[in-house]
């Protein structure tokens, strides 16, 4: 493995691989090391691990630059110490991959890895403002700036974030952090179908409770959270944060209005912290198993749909996050990618991704939903412009 410890000594490694062709498996911490499709060709590893550390940071600012290779868990120390966090709840997805290392900052742009506060905060690449990064040439460039009104070249950086590696080896980002909230509160509804949870759901984000969580577990997956502690039944969950006076009152709010749909009880904060990073981790499939588990992005109001009609057909076990928009999905034998696929479109559309098979299924199933032809020729496009002798994480992103 390549783990240069300088940007520029990285742009020399690069430069000279750009010079042969042989291709480079960019990563991280490798904690995410099975997302994407297998590569194509064999591959040097090149991991940005060794360029680690906090260049800047101005609390007063709200924003921070880091090296790429900086462990999420250093960064999310530093903010703490001043009230402050990366308010879109990055995941550590170690548990469910079964990988080792630490999450980088870099990895996880990479990938836009994005959790529950999403709905609320926006994904990873809304929070990034200034990206460093080493193209295909061997070129170091730079895109964004340190303030936050700054917008040159914001478009490159939103593309950079989510290319998983495919465009340019990222050497430094620059991100925004938010005020940490004080307290947090989660309502439990208890005993509601799928259906009757996304109306439920639905409901209190239409509310001016300003919920920043809203989750449903089935009855499969409720006793795998928080040692089996959620009340008996299926679990629909609603976080409330923010200043302990007002979360109170919104709480009450919250809970006297949701009342009509079923059982009601509340967790206080040590237990919803818990249970929030177990729903962001996928903590349920955390389950030391390769059994294709699939992230699919739908609309919210299709998620429930979607389970239902595959369960006609294939062994699954699922739960919803982002108001039933997001639905974690593991399949329990074949990964059913077609069946899934055909149901995403009669669904009106969406997004289904694998992020865990062995290898033998990632090297036939592509792990990303297909492209159109006009987007695949545009993102080709984009690919020839950034890395154009095609070094970095052949195949990907693309079989």
């Amino acid at each position: 493995m390549l783990t240069p410890v300088t940007e520029t000594e990285a742009a020399d490694l690069i430069r000279d691989h750009a010079e042969r062709s042989p291709p480079l498996a960019l990563s991280g911490g490798g904690t995410r090391a099975g997302f994407g499709n297998a590569l194509t060709a064999n591959a040097t590893a090149l991991s940005s691990s060794g360029l680690s550390g906090i260049v800047a940071y101005n609390p007063a600012e709200m924003v921070l630059t880091a090296r790429a290779g900086t462990p999420v868990a250093e960064i999310a120390a530093a903010v703490a110490i001043n009230g402050q966090s990366l308010a879109f709840e990055p995941p550590d997805h170690r548990g469910m991959m079964g990988t080792a290392g630490e999450p980088t900052i870099g990895g996880l742009f990479a990938v836009n890895a994005s959790g529950p506060r999403r709905l609320t905060a926006g994904a990873a690449r809304d929070h990034l403002l200034g990206v460093r990064f080493v193209n295909g040439h061997g070129e170091i460039v730079k895109a964004g700036g340190r303030v936050m009104k700054n917008v040159t070249g914001l478009d490159l950086v939103k593309v950079l974030a989510g290319s998983y590696g495919t465009l340019g080896f990222l050497t430094e980002v620059t991100f925004k952090v938010l005020p940490a909230p004080k307290t947090a509160v989660t309502i439990v509804l208890s005993g509601l179908e799928d259906e009757q949870a996304v109306r439920a759901m639905a409901a209190a984000m239409a509310m001016s409770v300003e919920v920043s969580g809203a989750a449903h577990l089935p009855e499969s997956v409720r006793g795998r959270f928080i040692g089996g502690s959620l009340p008996d039944g299926a679990a629909t969950v609603l976080r409330l944060e923010g200043l302990e006076a007002s979360v109170a009152v919104r709480a009450e709010t919250l809970a006297t209005t949701m009342a009509v749909f079923g059982p009601v009880s509340r967790l206080e904060n040590a237990e919803t912290l818990a249970l929030w990073r177990e729903i962001r981790d996928v903590h349920p499939y955390a389950d030391g198993t390769m059994r294709p588990l699939w992230r699919v992005s739908v609309a919210p109001s299709e998620g429930w749909k979607l389970v239902a009609a595959l369960r006609l057909e294939a062994g699954i076990d699922a739960f919803y996050d982002w108001q039933g928009g997001l639905v974690w999905m593991r399949l329990e034998g074949d990964p059913e990618a077609e069946l899934l696929r055909r149901y995403i479109k009669a669904a009106g559309g969406g997004h289904a991704a694998l992020v865990r098979a062995t290898d033998a299924v990632r090297a036939q199933v592509p792990a990303f939903e297909p492209q159109s032809p006009a987007v695949a020729l545009l993102s080709q496009r984009v690919k020839e412009k950034f890395d154009p002798r095609g070094i970095f994480n052949p195949g990907r992103m693309a079989i």
